[in-house]
């Protein structure tokens, strides 16, 4: 039995020692054979969990959600403490200079006229922090590690901020349109399919930045209308005694169009 009191309440300390203990040798054996790689994907899970929870508005689920996210932070410097390089102290104390240092009109002599010079102020703060001389360094910069569409969104507006950007949305939905065509050309011809693809959704973000949508946030919007409208298609057929994979498509898309007119 490991000696550890068990108390009402806990706090970020106990938080420590708990994972601590789950990493000793009379821990528990699957803590201890994690590293920083077999637990990337449950890091980022947990931080779309706190998103989801955040989206529903729910307090209650929000906290167990930070929890978990917390968790992750404390078992990534629980670590880097047992390889000698730092621990979670270290973590908050890079993370308070960096406040303090991006913050001088908070912390220092800085005037700013509001939040738009704060941004200013901070994305050039960070330029001198992380040694960006120029602006293919500060699009380099932007974490590979991002979903696609919030990546593709960082690095259009890293090359806006030097001018390299259309006029208009006009400029970016003409570019929209010429990706379609290519992707149409590269299906036919049977080659390059993924790259057209890949610039056809890079062209979609750039309309999506112009009319201030955040892309994710439109894909989910998406995938959850979709999500909706084929449940209330299966329902429709079911009403009729049928299941939908004994229909035609021609059948379903009927079914889908009466979905579309109810919502309307």
């Amino acid at each position: 039995m490991i000696d550890f009191e068990q108390k009402p309440s806990y706090d970020v300390a106990d938080l420590v020692e708990i994972v601590r203990i789950l990493r000793s040798p009379g821990g528990c054996p699957w803590d201890r054979e994690q590293d920083h790689h077999s637990i990337r994907r449950d890091l980022l899970e947990e931080a779309y969990e706190v998103a989801e929870a955040i989206d529903e508005e729910s307090p209650e689920h929000l906290r167990e959600e930070l929890g978990d996210l917390l968790l992750q932070v404390v078992m990534h410097s629980r670590m880097e403490e047992e390889a000698g390089r730092a621990n979670l102290s270290d973590v908050a104390d890079g993370i308070c200079k960096k406040l303090i240092y991006r913050h001088p009109h908070v912390f220092g002599d800085v005037t700013v006229s509001g939040s738009g010079q704060v941004l200013e102020n901070w994305e050039e703060l960070k330029k001198k922090e992380k040694h960006q001389k120029t602006a293919s360094d500060s699009v380099d910069a932007v974490a590979r590690s991002l979903p696609g569409l919030w990546r593709a969104e960082k690095i259009q507006k890293k090359a806006a901020k030097v001018g390299f950007d259309w006029d208009s949305v006009d400029g970016a939905m003409a570019k929209l349109r010429e990706e379609t065509d290519e992707l149409q050309a590269a299906i036919r011809d049977g080659s390059n399919v993924e790259e057209e693809l890949g610039d056809l959704l890079f062209a979609a973000v750039n309309v999506a930045r112009f009319v201030k949508t955040d892309p994710e946030g439109a894909m989910t919007a998406a995938c959850d209308k979709f999500a909706r409208r084929f449940r209330a298609v299966e329902e429709a057929a079911q009403a009729q005694g049928r299941e939908l994979s004994s229909m035609t498509l021609a059948e379903m898309d009927a079914l889908w169009d009466a979905v579309k007119q109810r919502e309307a």
